[in-house]
């Protein structure tokens, strides 16, 4: 295959969601429920149809990772190389093997079988809610040889950018606005997802390894993002900037549950 270039954003006033699954009734199923809650849904069968239809506009894709020929994996890894686009995988069961190599692979977010229209609508709107600058952070941080620029959406380790997905820029922005006090789990999860996880961390512990792989210089000994055992999460010696005086920070809106209906 050659190079793999997506193109995030439908520009309508309904969120367009690409649905990968292989299983023609659970995909018709499901189309017609998030239909249902609001979003344009279009359908494809296979990975390789799934990496043709990323080159349209987009605003998220739900990949089943049990598909024929390119696997969801192998979908997700080449989804996250060419850019940010939010990708939701889906599991069989909830087994931490599935889960963990789904997030490795670059997914923002899980679900697992059986789909419930309501909860993932859910999920699908407070990852969409998700933007890089974080209320109340500086307009700069330093964070070793690591500097963020919240406002900005950038990132740059040793004066070089670094890319970073738009769910791991919030998880290390979450961190450097904390100005190096500890922040839980629960509170890592509730403020960059969105979403309650009533304890599942392994989502947030792999985005965690993912970031550090990114902006530490050895991610067996990290110097910018510090686990706290027992506690949660915080970051290394910060240097901010503050934000210009007048400057309001916008707050997000906070997630609320979508009733619906199994999928």
């Amino acid at each position: 295959m050659g190079e793999l270039r997506v193109a995030q954003g439908g520009g309508g006033s309904r969120t367009r969601v690409l649905l990968v699954d292989d299983d023609v009734r659970i995909g018709k199923a499901l189309g017609l429920a998030l239909d249902d809650e609001g979003f344009d849904v279009v359908t494809v069968l296979t990975g390789e149809e799934a990496l043709d239809r990323a080159g349209e506009a987009i605003d998220l894709v739900l990949l089943d990772l049990m598909l024929p020929g390119v696997d969801g994996l192998t979908v997700c890894r080449r989804l996250r190389e060419a850019g940010d686009l939010p990708i939701i995988v889906v599991t069989a069961r909830s087994d931490s093997s599935d889960v963990i190599a789904g997030l490795e692979a670059g997914a923002d977010d899980y679900v697992t079988k059986p789909l419930v229209a309501g909860e993932l609508a859910a999920r699908i709107r407070a990852l969409l809610r998700r933007r890089r600058p974080v209320p109340a952070a500086p307009r700069r941080v330093v964070l070793g040889d690591v500097e963020l620029r919240p406002d900005e959406g950038i990132a740059l380790r040793a004066g070089r950018p670094i890319h970073l997905t738009r769910t791991e820029f919030r998880l290390l922005a979450e961190l450097a606005a904390a100005g190096g006090r500890i922040v839980t789990r629960d509170e890592l999860l509730s403020r960059v997802w969105g979403y309650e996880y009533h304890g599942d961390t392994r989502l947030l512990d792999v985005h965690v390894r993912r970031l550090r792989r990114k902006v530490e210089a050895d991610p067996d000994t990290p110097t910018v993002v510090l686990t706290v055992r027992g506690s949660g999460y915080k970051a290394g010696h910060a240097d901010a900037a503050a934000p210009e005086a007048g400057s309001e920070p916008v707050p997000e809106p906070a997630s609320e549950p979508v009733p619906g209906r199994r999928g």
